[in-house]
């Protein structure tokens, strides 16, 4: 059976969805969740050809054979798309066209707190069984890492996360139910509590002639999120300066900035809700306390920085279902060459820094990816992207109710920038303005987004 099978989605009208996200509790909101996801799980395992599957949480991961300590534990996807329940070796069963039964195991240790248990209103939407029952008529998959409980379940070895059936569940998690929605909102109004501390904090450490530090960034947003590093959605990405040109920058400097000297600051953090995540950038610039040692690199950085945040309200305006998220990433690499000929960054024409790969050595990463249970959720890669876009992560059309980061970039990283200056457009670069940006590292900005009734 090919791994393109999906099964029917259960159909929102984008009047329903933006009067439920108003209108409705979140108990009301999960109810509905949940009875979709029964209704299209099942449609899942049908098309799949199965009767019924066990979805497993997993267990506690070890950091290495040579260890006794455990990574902190995050359910398998699928598990918390049903249930926001972080007990290790629990498991949901769904037969089709029945409903979903949790299991959870009984556990006593005085080692660890035990995980807080989930809303009432959770549980009243699953029943309880004792243990996940493989040994119905029919065939049954298991969904998960545990393949020892899918083993002692009597899960056989080729139903252990059929491709077809994972292809399935992925499909349907690509359109959010307003349940999701919330999650992600909320997640959203708290990061952004994060991000407003770091601004003010960015800003107040330079008009108090002080400097400022990576990690103490990093700790100044946890406390202002209230989320320490193991409920966030991934490890803060916190930049000053050079350290914005790694795109996936956490290993953090203590030492303290000049605040005599401009300085630049990437800030890539979220938050997490119910185990829905969000993910937002932003990126600022302080000009310095020395006013006679303000430069030229300084300058051009601001405006820069000011284009690539209007281009991203661009981009923003120009969504819509129906769009094509791959055309609308290689109009991003179009707007940003016209952004490096308007700062005199670049000599040559926009189509020459599009059509020869230069803007990609400016812009390397894709323009955004799906939002979700997984910060690079699934459901939105439906194809491979052209090979001029190898890190693309959406390639879907857009629709409504679908989560996605809109994220542009311009970054100055001395491995992609390098080979440019052997080529024809790379002698017309202006490699001063570049050498003078580099100091700064780059630019992100990343906003999430949710489309409903046709808008953002």
């Amino acid at each position: 059976m090919a791994n393109s099978v999906h099964p029917p989605r259960t159909e929102y009208t984008p009047t329903e969805m933006t009067e439920t996200m108003e209108t409705m509790t979140e108990k009301e909101r999960y109810s509905t969740h949940i009875r979709r996801l029964a209704n299209e799980m099942s449609a899942a395992l049908e098309v799949s050809n199965y009767d019924a599957m066990i979805i497993h949480a997993g267990q506690p991961v070890r950091r290495s054979r040579f260890d006794d300590q455990y990574y902190h534990f995050i359910p398998t996807p699928s598990f918390t798309h049903v249930a926001p329940i972080t007990t290790p070796h629990s498991a949901i069963e769904l037969r089709v066209g029945g409903p979903f039964r949790l299991y959870q195991p009984a556990i006593e240790s005085f080692w660890e707190t035990p995980a807080p248990p989930p809303a009432e209103f959770i549980l009243e939407h699953l029943s309880q069984t004792t243990s996940p029952n493989s040994k119905r008529p029919g065939r049954v998959a298991f969904i998960g890492n545990d393949e020892g409980a899918a083993a002692e379940w009597g899960i056989e070895t080729s139903a252990i996360n059929p491709a077809p059936l994972v292809a399935a569940l992925d499909a349907i998690r690509a359109i959010k139910s307003t349940y999701e929605v919330d999650n992600i909102a909320r997640a959203n109004q708290i990061a952004a509590h994060g991000h407003d501390a770091i601004r003010e904090a960015f800003a107040d450490g330079l008009n108090a002639n002080k400097g400022h530090s990576e990690f103490e960034l990093h700790l100044l947003y946890l406390r202002a999120t209230g989320q320490d590093d193991t409920e966030t959605p991934y490890k803060n990405i916190v930049a000053l300066n050079q350290n914005a040109a790694i795109l996936h920058h956490i290993n953090y400097q203590r030492e303290i900035t000049d605040a005599t000297q401009p300085t630049s600051l990437l800030i890539d953090a979220g938050a997490m809700v119910n185990g829905y995540a969000a993910d937002v950038t932003r990126t600022h610039i302080i000009r310095g306390t020395n006013k006679a040692q303000d430069n030229a690199g300084a300058t051009l950085f601001s405006a820069l920085l000011m284009a690539i945040e209007t281009m991203q309200q661009n981009i923003c305006a120009q969504l819509k279902p129906g769009l094509s998220f791959e055309a609308l990433h290689d109009q991003t690499h179009e707007w940003l060459a016209h952004i490096l000929c308007d700062l005199k960054i670049a000599d040559a024409s926009p189509e020459e820094l599009v059509t020869s790969g230069a803007t990609r050595a400016f812009l390397p990463h894709g323009l955004g990816h799906s939002l979700g249970i997984q910060v690079h959720d699934v459901g939105c890669k439906v194809k491979p992207p052209a090979v001029r876009n190898p890190f693309l992560r959406n390639t879907t059309h857009v629709e409504v109710g679908q989560v996605f980061t809109i994220e542009p970039g311009c970054y100055f990283i001395d491995s992609l920038l390098t080979p440019l200056r052997q080529t024809e457009v790379g002698k017309r670069l202006n490699w001063q303005h570049i050498g003078d940006l580099a100091h700064f590292g780059g630019i992100r900005i990343e906003d999430n987004i949710y489309m409903a009734d046709g808008e953002t």
